[in-house]
Formats: C-alpha cells, sequence, structure tokens
C-alpha cells in the first residue's frame, strides 16, 4: 500500500530547490545584462508608460462624464474593454477609478454636458 500524503504540510515550492536556483540565474542575469540592456530598453518602456498613463487618465475621465459601467457601454466601449481598463487602472493607481481623486483635476459633467449641447455634440 502506498503512503497517505494527505496530511502532510502542502507547499507550492516543495523544497525549494527549483526557485532558489532560478534566483541565483536571474541575479547573475540582471548583474551582467542589466547594464547592457537597459540604455536600449528604458526609452521603449517609459514610451509604452506614457501612452498607458494618457490611456488611463483619459478613461478615469470619461469615466466621470459618462457615469460609469452602463454610461460606457453606452458610448461604444465593450464590456471586455471596460472591465480590462478597470483593471489596468486599479493595478495602476492602486483604487477603482470611480474612487479615485486626482489633485488638482475636478471633473464637472453638468458643465461638459452643457457646453457639448450648445456645440451640437453629444446630446446624452
Amino acid at each position: 500500500m502506498s503512503p497517505d500524503y494527505r496530511t502532510d504540510r502542502l507547499s507550492p515550492e516543495g523544497a525549494g530547490n527549483a526557485r532558489q536556483a532560478w534566483n541565483e540565474y536571474a541575479k547573475k542575469l540582471n548583474k551582467n545584462a542589466r547594464p547592457v540592456l537597459l540604455p536600449v530598453v528604458q526609452p521603449a518602456a517609459d514610451s509604452v508608460a506614457r501612452d498607458w498613463l494618457a490611456d488611463l487618465l483619459g478613461f478615469w475621465v470619461l469615466w466621470h462624464l459618462y457615469g460609469g459601467f452602463e454610461g460606457l457601454e453606452r458610448y461604444g466601449y465593450h464590456r471586455a474593454t471596460i472591465y480590462r481598463k478597470i483593471s489596468r487602472f486599479r493595478q495602476t493607481f492602486g483604487v477603482h477609478p470611480d474612487e479615485y481623486e486626482m489633485r488638482g483635476v475636478t471633473v464637472n459633467p453638468k458643465a461638459y454636458w452643457k457646453s457639448a449641447k450648445r456645440k451640437g455634440g453629444n446630446k446624452e
């Protein structure tokens, strides 16, 4: 009869041998590759970060102007896109876009929609 392992403490890492070997490899790789790769990769990473930030801040403004999830759906966003942007927003800023307050920035939906109607924009 084989042993019963159900009562043993379960660890997702086992004894940690693979994790330790990976950490040693990563440490050496970072020490040697980082000085060579960072100057090449950093400008691209900065550009992506700027685009990501602009997208999230625009999403935050639209969230408040259109009244949240349902308003963005009416605006034309797909549900999966809204969920994905909410998730990315939370990862970046630590809170839901509905709860985030941007210091120095005030969104005034009434004034926006009043102005949009005068200019012939969306009449929601």
